[in-house]
């Protein structure tokens, strides 16, 4: 069972430590006191993408809809296939701030670029999100998994320039990101995922940013680990990691292993945020586009992408709404009746949407 309900990407109300199925009076939080105005909707970039992505960004609608979120849409269609991302989805992201994505998807070799990576540099998205954790009722092969991988995202082999090293500045920057989440949603840990007794130049610079960043936070555990040994330890222990702070490259694998493990990645929220903008998607990024099959079906697990809305309306200032979403999806997997294929069941994208509406508070 996850040691507090999955993470935000911008603390309003305190974690819960537990989680139950009948919420009793005294479980509430201390009220969420709005400033005047902020009950107002929210408008939300939208871009459905490709594969399951129209699947699960309308399993989102429908749940949003059923539950009068103050959030409504801007759709936009775009594709992993488009030389680039069209300008007005760009100006609608930069009106709006935020945006909700499904998976684009990325052709492999022949000098294409990924749409994914060139939106999060052109919104200057420098931390990426995902929270890895043992979701009540679903059994795994570990127990008390609750994994926060914070990677930075806008340069280094990952970001598309193969021979790219990275930056001081980037480098205490996402640091400094992974400390003050740390710090805000009371994680005890920040653990530094690197290969600087190879990369010496590169990933030693970002230890020396990690280290420098970790004195002003006293009150939080610092390790490192090599990715190597990283890899290892999470398949046999993953329950000793909290928050993981890594480099690009390595944040890619790492996550997609920690979701692995946690449950898979159907059911990891994600985001990617930077000082103006936030996109939030599914979390862990293997399968997010899905098989053709699965899309024929209509099969496809919408839970990542409804938890990750939750983490949008919690970044929106919409708590309630947030608590309210993501305790229905957590009783729809408790009780297990309607799961997806890749969860042991045989149901329907429908079936689970249908499924948390009927367990709406």
């Amino acid at each position: 069972m996850a040691r507090r309900s999955f993470s935000l990407l911008k603390t309003l109300t305190k974690p819960t430590t537990s989680f139950s199925l009948t919420p009793t009076p005294t479980s509430r939080s201390v009220t969420y006191m709005p400033r005047p105005g902020d009950g107002a909707p929210r408008a939300v970039t939208l871009i459905p993408g490709d594969g399951i992505g129209p699947l699960v960004t309308d399993a989102v609608e429908q749940v949003m809809s059923a539950m009068h979120a103050p959030v409504y849409f801007e759709k936009y269609e775009v594709h992993g296939d488009m030389n680039r991302f069209p300008a007005e989805v760009i100006e609608s992201i930069k009106k709006n701030k935020v945006c909700l994505k499904g998976g684009l998807k990325t052709p492999v070799g022949g000098g294409v670029s990924s749409l994914n990576v060139s939106l999060r540099k052109e919104l200057d998205l420098y931390a990426s999100l995902v929270n890895c954790f043992n979701l009540p009722g679903l059994p795994t092969r570990h127990e008390n998994v609750d994994i926060v991988v914070i990677r930075e995202n806008t340069e280094g082999e990952y970001s598309g320039l193969e021979h790219e090293v990275i930056t001081k500045f980037c480098s205490e920057r996402i640091a400094k990101y992974a400390f003050e989440y740390a710090y805000l949603n009371n994680r005890k840990q920040v653990t530094a995922v690197h290969k600087a007794n190879i990369m010496k130049l590169a990933d030693g610079l970002f230890l020396e940013s990690c280290r420098e960043v970790a004195t002003k936070y006293p009150s939080i555990k610092y390790s490192e680990i090599i990715v190597d040994n990283c890899c290892m330890q999470l398949v046999s222990k993953p329950e000793q990691f909290d928050v993981m702070v890594t480099p690009n490259l390595y944040g890619n694998l790492v996550a997609n292993t920690a979701a692995g493990i946690a449950g898979g990645t159907g059911v990891m929220p994600g985001g990617n945020v930077g000082a103006d903008y936030a996109v939030f998607e599914q979390g862990a990024s293997a399968g997010n586009v899905g098989k053709e099959k699965m899309v024929e079906q209509k099969k496809a697990n919408p839970v990542a992408l409804l938890l990750s809305s939750a983490m949008m309306l919690r970044h929106l200032q919409f708590p309630s709404f947030a608590d309210r979403l993501e305790t229905a999806v957590k009783r729809v997997i408790s009780e297990g009746k309607c799961r997806t294929k890749d969860l042991g069941g045989d149901s329907t994208t429908q079936e689970v949407v249908d499924a948390v509406i009927a367990n709406l508070d």
